[in-house]
Parts: C-alpha cells; structure tokens; sequence
C-alpha cells in the first residue's frame, strides 16, 4: 500500500469537492440550517394550551376554576362556546387543545361539601401531547382543591400520606432541546457522511473519469481509502461545527469528554461511511444512489431511539434495532452531554459501534471492484 498515492487521490477529492462555490456553503451550512430547523421544531415542551370553557353554572366558584387554570400562562381560554357541537366543531377545525365543560349544579355541590364533577376533553389525534395537557389540567384541579377546602374549612387540611419529593437529574428543568439537540448533531454527522460518500464513486463514472482511474497503478484499497478520508473529515468538521453551535447557541451541557465524543465520531464514521461507499458500489446512477441513500436514512431514524423509545416497540422490531449503528451512537453523544459519562459506562455502545463499523466498512471494501461494471 503506497501513502503516496493515498494522499495524492485525497488531495484530488477535496479539490474536486471544494471547487464549486455551491458546494461550499452548503457544506457549511446546511448542517447549520438542520440543527436550527430540528432544535426549534422537534419539542415536547408544553408552552400554550388552547382550551374551550363551556360554563354553565356562571357563578364564582366556576370563574375561580377558569381564572386557575388561566394564571398559570400555559392554558390560554380561546372560546366560550355555549353548546358540545360547537366545542366539537373547534375540535374538528383543529382551534382546541382541550375542553372544559363546568355542570350547572358546580358551586352547589362545592358549598354543600360534596363532590363536582368537571368534563375534561383532550384532543387525542396527537397521544403523547394529549397525555401531557391532561396531566397539567389535572395539576391545576388539585391546586384548586387545596385552595377551596382551605377557604370552606378555614385551613389546611393534612393527613397521612407519602410525600414524593422530586428531583430531576441530568435535566433539570426537563428541556426537550437538552434531550433532541444532541440526537440531532448524531443524525446531521449520519446524514452528511451517507450522502457524501454515497456518490463517491458514482460522480467518478458520470464525469468519466473512471476509466483514468482504473488505469492508474491506484489498488482498490487505496481507492477506497482515498475517497473515504475526505469526507471523513469533512464530516468531523461539521460535527465539531455542529457541536459549537449547539453549545453556544442552544446552550447546550457538555458534562463529558471531549476525546471520548471525537472517539465515538470516529467510529460511527466507520458505519456510515462504510454503508455509504456500498451504496456507491451497487447503484449506477447519482438518482438511484441518492434514493438507496435516503431508503437507509429513515430506518436508521425510526429505529434509533431519537423520537420513539425503543422499549415501546415490538420484540421483533427491537431486535433489527440492534444492527443500527445510530442507536448507540445516541446512547454515548446523550451520556457525554448530559450525564458526564466515558468509556468505562459506555464500553458496550463503544463495541457494538466498533464491530459494526468494521464489519461494514471492510464488506463495502470487499464489494468494490476498480472496473467499470
């Protein structure tokens, strides 16, 4: 194996690549424009609740309940209708997030010292953010309670029970960007590294430029290596672009190391570069190599454990979830930002990572041919 050639066919790839101004800025930006497109767009976090308040006891118990559930900022009283078609109807349109339907007899059974009941309506289309609304409306009743039992009974009602005293780890303040903006910096180094290297060896064929290269005294391992490091780096650049400007901008923790993140980077490389450059083998054209691409994207997404937890899904499903390098990659980017941890938590994701990246990369090298075919 001759380095000389190595860095020569290195040398040509990144002239080839940063040759058109396009190319450029759109190495540079697009990861940026991703980051800031997933960071605002992929949030659980609960910031406004539109409700339909149907109050037919109008009295001031019954505007007590909509002034508590209003004081709290996150519920926002958007209409008052007057009958359950209308507030279906709202639904319908999609301008209600929840329904509130306050029974004529509320106030009376209050003073009375008895049980009201209050209809809560969720719209459920959208499950996890319909379980999140009712468990904040429910939060807001039983506030409600303990100020109305304190006001009939003239104070406050204790008795036995278990008091949960809760604190959260690694999240405080439970921010969806703490948990999604390093999953993001994982799936931009994936999506960059898959296409890039996916027509690597396409654009040689479409250019013409294959033929001289086969008749170059170049052998397929030096092909391979030569057109892989490029973009590996390219792709490190980006992940360090990427992981600044979560940090700086997003204000991102980083508890962890910054060699055992680029360790991991380089390992994760080894599968999608190697995943990519098998694309590149098989397809023959740019169009069909760009759809393989994007075939083996979404998969890898699904069944990483970015959005869905993989506990959630079928045993089988759980098991191709396995063979996906981007699943433990989340794993050690999420450890090292958030918790702190380094290879002596996270060995396992580090093998797992290590054996597919090897495994793949050296079939992809194995696959390809330096002829034309």
């Amino acid at each position: 194996m001759s380095w000389l050639r190595i860095r020569e066919m290195v040398r040509k790839e990144f002239i080839q690549l940063f040759r058109d101004r396009k190319n450029r800025m759109v190495l540079v930006m697009a990861p940026l424009i991703q980051l800031l497109i997933f960071g605002y767009v992929v949030n659980y976090d609960i910031r406004d609740i539109r409700v339909a308040l149907i109050d037919q006891d109008q009295t001031r118990e019954s505007r007590l309940l909509a002034d508590t559930f209003t004081a709290g900022r996150i519920f926002r009283i958007t209409d008052r209708p007057t009958d359950p078609r209308e507030m279906e109807k709202l639904f319908l349109a999609g301008k209600a997030d929840i329904g509130i339907t306050i029974p004529p007899d509320f106030s009376g059974r209050i003073r009375r010292g008895e049980t009201a009941a209050v209809q809560i309506i969720a719209d459920g289309s959208m499950s996890n953010m319909a379980s999140v609304r009712i468990s904040y409306a429910v939060m807001v009743i039983d506030r409600l309670n303990r100020e109305l039992l304190r006001e009939l009974y003239g104070r406050d009602l204790q008795y036995g029970k278990i008091d949960a005293r809760i604190r959260t780890w690694y999240n405080p303040n439970l921010d969806s960007q703490n948990f999604f903006v390093p999953g993001i910096v994982a799936f931009v180094v994936m999506l960059i590294s898959l296409l890039l290297t996916s027509i690597a060896i396409i654009k040689e064929k479409e250019a013409g430029t294959m033929e001289q290269l086969i008749v170059t005294p170049l052998k397929p391992s030096e092909f391979i290596i030569g057109k892989t490091i490029p973009y590996a780096i390219v792709s490190i650049g980006q992940m360090v672009l990427v992981m600044l400007f979560a940090l700086y901008w997003f204000d991102l923790p980083l508890a962890g190391s910054l060699l055992a993140l680029f360790l991991a980077t380089c390992i994760f490389l080894l599968s999608t570069l190697g995943i990519g450059l098998f694309i590149s083998t098989v397809s023959k054209t740019r169009q069909q190599a760009m759809m393989t691409t994007f075939f083996f994207i979404l998969p890898f997404f699904m069944l990483s454990g970015f959005v869905f937890p993989i506990a959630n899904m079928p045993t089988f499903v759980q098991g191709l979830t396995y063979l996906n390098p981007l699943r433990y990659f989340l794993v050690i980017i999420r450890g090292i930002f958030l918790k702190g941890v380094g290879l002596h938590i996270l060995w396992p994701q580090y093998t797992a990572l290590a054996v597919i990246g090897v495994a793949v990369f050296t079939g992809a090298v194995g696959r390809f041919r330096k002829r034309l075919d």
